[in-house]
């Protein structure tokens, strides 16, 4: 028994970092109505910043570095000073012109600002785990029987008092007070003179220094690494939910006992009677089941923010699927395999497979609205199915690759399951929280994936050879020439269900899921439709994957992949299939990384650069990049067209009338709505 309570003590120590997040958490929705998926994140920077000014002396910069005393007053000055500028500088930046903008853009601006911190991070740090020297005294404590670090106790009592003094600004300061008044409406707030931009920063500063200040005082007995404190927002966004994202004291005693469970979950699975096939993963399960069980109990009373107009999701175009232009297409992707070789081949290949995982969230978030973070997770699943379906069981391609898919289809249904009840930010936390415990009770799992990776055995078809490899060369013609039939049978596939009846659903859920069961929609039946759909085209594309390595690598599938396969589908444009191949083409080791890495050696920087364009994509240009070249081109034709017709021969009906148009007064009325758009 005694064994069991110090676990329980022990795991307070983390569990003060998650209490220290999920406060942070809970005061940033209260004070700004953002669910921030890159608190985590964030708090490691200054961490960071910490720990290097101790070993160092140097105060490490986004650029650059300066020299400074290492101290522990000044490194933990300087550190939570830098946490507090980036707190009000992602306000000021991000999500001060995102105040109005739908939900999936402040998701995916969270995402991105989680993505290039992460990335910052590794570059100016580099990514080899670090120890930080204890800073709270660690001596034995010995309490009866038990025997404990004393420094979990006092990491405990510093999270209390974090969320203490927090509850007391809310409550007490006329600031506070203000920005409670604003989160429930901003309007009212505004008109007895305060400002929610101003206040809103306030929160990101405040919540930026008190959470620093229990996340580095934990950071010796977390352990740090990009990683850890990125992936602590899952189980602080669990408790956060206990808290219904109102409660700073729920939440941070949520956080303490989530700690300590895990850690007693984690003892418990040294055990010769644990399941063999649970291992440790079935602690980081627990905040999974805490998130889903939350959102189905209190989802519909989350709080909202009052006062703010929300315009509309990025435009669909629902797209018009000619034979000619698919059959120009592929021949223009059958020339470009056979003119590229070597890296450019692979790259290309590599675009085309990520445009196929793009496709899904096309279906998924583009046309039904539904954010999902897991997509890799179901790639990752299929691909394991593959393994064992083709090289255990010998089932031949393409039935193992269409059972493979199959596989991430249900396991798709079975994560999607609460957007019957959620959607929007909520429901990418459920996503997140689901790939989390995908990749760690099934990927990382000693016990049902082989250490070194599983084997995946090369396609044939008719008896044709559709392996990757041969010799020297890198990715063999067949191999790529099958890869682009599917990436051109999966698009016909999203585009065909676009134009169907079982579009024209998806995209009245997508508008207004009550106005669609008015309607006579199902609309959970549509939803878990699209579910199935893009969970198999994500198999499909992460079979694909298994295919071109030989060898499936838990690294492809990790939830910082599924969060790049968002991040690059709504760089390219989520809501169309141009946009899917935009995707393809700028995802790592896609044709444009290695094209950027072969001319400029860009490839360190790459994941930086595409988080950072995720974020100004989010704020400049939700719709992707696909759709503002066809929005340009549009307006670049409708220019020229009225030039040409300008510069026409005046008619003799007198000077100044062009023949065969009308003036301006008397166009139709589609003609005068496009000029303006061109305009």
């Amino acid at each position: 028994m005694n064994a069991y309570l110090s676990m329980l003590i022990v795991g307070l120590g983390v569990g003060a970092a998650y209490a220290a997040l999920a406060t942070g958490l809970v005061a940033i929705h209260k004070g700004t109505g953002i669910l921030n998926f890159a608190q985590g994140a964030m708090a490691m920077w200054g961490v960071y910043v910490y720990d290097e000014i101790r070993k160092s002396g140097e105060l490490v910069l986004p650029v650059g570095r300066l020299s400074v005393n290492d101290g522990s007053v000044t490194a933990f000055t300087l550190s939570l000073l830098s946490s507090a500028v980036l707190g009000v500088a992602t306000h000021l930046l991000v999500f001060r012109p995102l105040r109005t903008a739908p939900q999936l853009a402040k998701v995916v601006a969270t995402i991105g600002i989680m993505l290039a911190v992460q990335a910052l991070v590794v570059l100016r740090f580099t990514s080899q785990p670090r120890s930080v020297a204890p800073i709270l005294p660690n001596a034995p404590l010995t309490w009866g029987d038990l025997t404990f670090s004393r420094d979990r106790l006092y990491l405990a009592v510093i999270a209390v008092l974090a969320a203490a003094g927090m509850w007391a600004w809310f409550r007490f300061t006329r600031t506070g007070l203000a920005t409670r008044a604003a989160s429930e409406n901003e309007t009212a707030a505004s008109l007895f003179g305060y400002s929610p931009d101003l206040l809103a920063g306030i929160t990101w500063g405040m919540v930026g220094t008190v959470t620093g200040i229990v996340t580095i005082l934990a950071a010796p007995v977390t352990g740090l690494n990009p990683i850890n404190y990125t992936l602590y927002v899952v189980p602080a966004l669990s408790v956060a939910l206990v808290a219904r994202l109102r409660s700073l004291g729920t939440a941070c005693a949520a956080g303490l006992l989530l700690g300590a469970f895990q850690s007693e979950i984690t003892f418990l699975g040294m055990k010769d009677w644990w399941p063999s096939w649970a291992g440790t993963g079935a602690a980081d399960a627990l905040p999974f089941v805490i998130i889903v069980v939350c959102l189905f109990l209190l989802g519909r009373g989350l709080p909202g923010r009052g006062g703010l107009e929300h315009t509309a999701l990025p435009q669909v175009k629902v797209p018009r699927m000619r034979p000619v232009t698919v059959a120009a297409w592929v021949l223009a992707g059958l020339a470009l395999l056979a003119l590229t070789r070597g890296s450019y081949r692979f790259g290309l290949v590599s675009s085309m497979i990520m445009a196929v995982i793009a496709l899904s969230l096309v279906v998924l978030t583009g046309l039904v609205g539904q954010i999902s973070l897991a997509q890799a997770a179901f790639a990752g699943a299929a691909g394991f199915a593959l393994s064992k379906f083709g090289t255990d069981l010998g089932l031949p391609f393409p039935l193992s690759l269409l059972a493979a898919g199959a596989v991430a289809a249900v396991l798709g249904v079975l994560v999607g399951l609460p957007a019957l009840r959620i959607r929007g930010a909520q429901l990418a936390l459920v996503t997140l929280a689901g790939a989390v415990t995908i990749e760690r009770l099934l990927f990382r799992n000693p016990e049902l994936s082989a250490p070194g990776g599983e084997l995946i055995e090369d396609a044939t078809l008719f008896g044709v050879d559709l392996g990757v490899r041969e010799g020297d060369e890198l990715v063999r013609l067949p191999f790529a020439v099958m890869v682009l039939v599917v990436l051109a049978l999966a698009a016909v596939a999203v585009g065909n269900l676009a134009r169907s009846d079982t579009g024209r659903a998806f995209l009245a859920v997508r508008s207004n899921e009550r106005a669609a069961a008015a309607a006579g929609i199902n609309v959970a039946h549509t939803k878990l439709l699209a579910f199935a759909v893009a969970s198999f085209l994500a198999g499909v594309g992460g079979c694909l994957i298994g295919y071109s390595r030989g060898q499936l690598s838990v690294d492809s599938f990790s939830v910082l992949a599924g969060l790049s396969f968002l991040a690059f589908a709504y760089l390219g444009g989520i809501t169309s299939i141009p946009g899917a191949m935009v995707a393809g083409l700028l995802a790592p080791s896609g044709l444009a990384y290695v094209f950027f890495d072969r001319s400029i050696d860009l490839g360190e920087y790459y994941v930086l650069a595409s988080g950072l364009g995720l974020v100004l994509t989010a704020v400049l240009n939700p719709n992707g990049i696909a759709a503002k070249v066809g929005t340009d081109t549009a307006a670049l034709l409708a220019r020229l067209h009225r030039r040409r017709g300008q510069n026409a021969t005046p008619a003799a009906g007198g000077p100044g009338t062009v023949s065969g148009a009308a003036p301006r007064h008397h166009q139709p009325l589609a003609q005068l709505q496009e000029d303006s758009r061109a305009q």
